[in-house]
């Protein structure tokens, strides 16, 4: 396949480009470098079948020949990246939808959109299914990234239904890994960054809210089956084993034998109490299910965070 995936210099589109590279495909990486980097993506240059093009993607796009698939991963994806850039934010899941579901189909290929366990909101439903409609808050400060992914849904459910496109959408819950960056602002580079500097370890409210952690190996495995597959429809990628805020700065802690303890600080504004995926129609349709431990998976991600210190 020749496959586009705009914000490939990304936490997870690098991760994507080199999947489908593994597998004997060409790969065209386009970004605006706003939040992603070269770095990610340094690697994969010597490779003759991959392209890398410096674009924001609410801009026109033109990409020469064929193409079999257009994978939109471009956006801010963390709470201080979307704090920091809310109007890039909202413009990439609105116009950069629009230009990349244009160019899929004029190309007449797959159309993969990068959603998010954020468009449930703070819900009130768990574990949370595809049905479940959500609970956001559209003007609050995440706002701009929640309903940004849902009109983002919304527009590519419309592209399908007025040109008969074939079209994917991954809900992507909590996902870590490595590349992320120790700025990102989430759970788990913020953890292992304090840990590894033997900080305190910052933990907003009491720490009983939920998340579910995937780690990227397996969230790009459920990807790749999913763009296979012809599932037209929200389908949740993520690992549905919750785990306590407190209870992962405990474990990071733990496994990078810091000397650190858990500072607590006021909880942020509509940050969600609880994210579980229900994965039955991942696991029915896809045949999909992770298969990275917590704790191994950590292990890594803490190796790739000494490496980088």
């Amino acid at each position: 396949m020749r496959l586009l995936i705009t914000g490939g210099a990304g936490f997870i589109g690098s991760h994507l480009c080199e999947h489908f590279l593994g597998r004997g495909h060409e790969v065209i990486a386009m970004d605006s470098l706003l939040t992603g980097s070269v770095d990610n993506i340094a690697h994969l240059f010597k490779d003759g079948r991959f392209t890398f093009v410096k674009q924001d993607v609410t801009n026109f796009i033109h990409v020469p020949g064929p193409l079999d698939a257009v994978l939109h991963f471009a956006s801010p994806a963390s709470p201080v990246d979307y704090a920091h850039y809310p109007i890039p934010t909202l413009k990439v899941g609105a116009l950069g939808t629009h230009k990349a579901l244009g160019l899929a189909k004029d190309k007449g290929a797959v159309f993969m959109l990068a959603s998010t366990s954020e468009v449930y909101g703070d819900p009130e439903v768990s574990p949370q299914p595809e049905s479940y409609w959500g609970r956001v808050n559209p003007i609050g400060p995440r706002g701009v990234y929640d309903e940004a992914k849902r009109f983002a849904e919304a527009m590519t459910m419309a592209y399908r239904r007025a040109h008969g496109m074939q079209v994917r959408i991954v809900r992507i819950f909590n996902t870590y890994g490595e590349r992320m960056r120790k700025n990102d602002g989430r759970a788990v580079p913020n953890f292992v960054t304090q840990a590894l500097k033997n900080k305190p370890v910052t933990v907003y409210g009491d720490g009983s809210q939920t998340r579910s952690l995937c780690y990227i190996s397996d969230l790009v495995d459920g990807i790749a089956r999913l763009l296979k597959s012809s599932l037209n429809a929200p389908v949740n990628i993520g690992n549905p084993h919750e785990i306590t805020v407190r209870e992962l700065a405990e474990t990071i802690i733990r496994v990078t034998r810091s000397k650190s303890r858990n500072a607590y600080k006021p909880l942020p504004v509509d940050d969600p109490r609880q994210r579980r995926p229900d994965i039955s129609l991942a696991s029915g349709k896809l045949k999909w299910t992770p298969r990275v431990p917590l704790n191994a998976g950590l292990e890594r991600t803490i190796r790739y965070f000494r490496k980088t210190a």
